[in-house]
């Protein structure tokens, strides 16, 4: 009998992904359903970031580019970074262009990880972070992001988690799914692990210009000792409403982007030429009006989104400090949120992500994406608040 190999049976499936292709499903069979599962803007991306990519492809870049991608686009990623991160990368030594971070990340675990190594990542945290881990024979070791430390880690339960076979550090901000922004404080605490224990950070940045109330995203490059130790990962997926495109960077120390290069030559020899050239100009300047008007947009409806939720009893849900989703508490109506999700699939038509699909931490909890139309989530709240209240 021809057998799948182990490493793909015994993972697992990403909930975020699957439940937003089953709402697909059923609004292609012709029925009502609202999806707030995957964090995806409902938006369409910028018209000047579409006509630059016709541009590219009438003007004949329709061929395969540098591995590490155009010249052009990792220019435009270099002048972005020092814009906004206060980072100085050089553009040919220091960046490489990727499929998003998904795939940033899978080159960036094969050049950093062995088979036996561990990785610290946060819990709850993004699905798919285990699963890429594991893939390459890794250990994902999760440390706790716990309410009452307001989704933050502690220092002693960090430093806990590092053992001789600890190689890594990954985390994300704003961070998915609990929304909240690192703090200075937040950062230097994972840089004196980092450098105490001489391990390599990943800094997963790919909702950084969703930050609210007035806060700003920071990058651990900044503080000292860090530069040479960081991957910063990033794409356009979620700040200019590109998912579709899936173009990203990553930023590192040469002797890991040129480690980068060799694995990205073998697995998808380039990333689509002129999605490059549409995306450094997305980076390149400072974000035009429509992009801002976004941003905006997306705040008053994840701060409402999460109002509304708070109201409904038996539900708890703090404004995020960042990124176009909230994460609900539903411990309260003593259900575990598996059940309550696929309840209110079923009942009410809604879709969200169930909390422990995010890890053990986040049992309790519920994600809901905000960036759908003002109707959607309208309609989505009455239709939550209904199913509650009548449990």
């Amino acid at each position: 009998m021809l057998k799948i190999s182990d490493r793909v049976v015994n993972s697992e499936h990403s909930s975020t992904v699957g439940i937003a292709d089953t709402a697909t499903r059923i609004r292609a069979e012709g029925k009502t359903i609202y999806d707030f599962s995957a964090a995806r803007a409902f938006e369409p991306t910028p018209d000047y970031i579409i006509e630059e990519a016709i541009r590219s492809m009438k003007a004949g870049e329709t061929h395969q580019t540098m591995a590490v991608g155009t010249m052009a686009y990792r220019r435009a990623v270099s002048i972005k970074l020092k814009r906004d991160n206060n980072i100085i990368a050089d553009p040919d030594k220091e960046i490489i262009a990727t499929m998003g971070v998904k795939q940033g990340l899978t080159i960036g675990f094969l050049a950093l990880i062995n088979p036996g190594d561990d990785v610290i990542i946060e819990d709850p945290c993004f699905p798919s972070y285990r699963q890429l881990i594991h893939y390459l024979g890794g250990n994902a070791i999760s440390v706790p992001l716990r309410a009452k430390n307001n989704f933050r880690w502690d220092k002693d339960e960090l430093e806990k988690a590092i053992t001789p076979r600890t190689k890594a550090i990954l985390f994300n901000s704003p961070q998915n799914p609990t929304g909240v922004v690192h703090t200075l404080q937040d950062l230097e605490l994972i840089a004196y692990i980092a450098n105490k224990y001489n391990l390599f950070v990943l800094s997963d940045e790919v909702y950084e210009r969703l930050t609210w109330g007035g806060r700003k995203h920071l990058n651990i490059c900044s503080l000292d000792g860090m530069k040479e130790r960081t991957i910063t990962l990033n794409s356009l997926t979620k700040s200019f409403s590109m998912g579709g495109w899936r173009i990203g960077y990553v930023n590192g120390p040469e002797e890991i982007i040129t480690s980068l290069n060799k694995l990205q030559q073998h697995l998808i020899t380039s990333c689509n030429s002129f999605v490059q050239a549409a995306a450094a100009l997305a980076f390149k300047e400072a974000p035009r009006q429509v992009v801002l008007e976004y941003w905006k947009e997306w705040e008053k409806k994840t701060v409402y989104v999460a109002k509304e939720l708070d109201s409904i009893p038996g539900i708890s849900c703090p404004v995020p400090e960042g990124a176009f989703f909230v994460w609900a508490n539903i411990s309260q109506l003593g259900m575990p949120s598996k059940v309550f999700v696929e309840r209110l699939l079923k009942e009410e038509k809604v879709a969200l992500v169930h909390g422990s699909s995010f890890g053990k931490n986040g049992e309790g909890y519920f994600r809901m994406t905000c960036s759908k139309t003002w109707d959607e989530n309208k309609e989505g709240l009455r239709r939550i608040r209904h199913f509650v209240e009548n449990l």
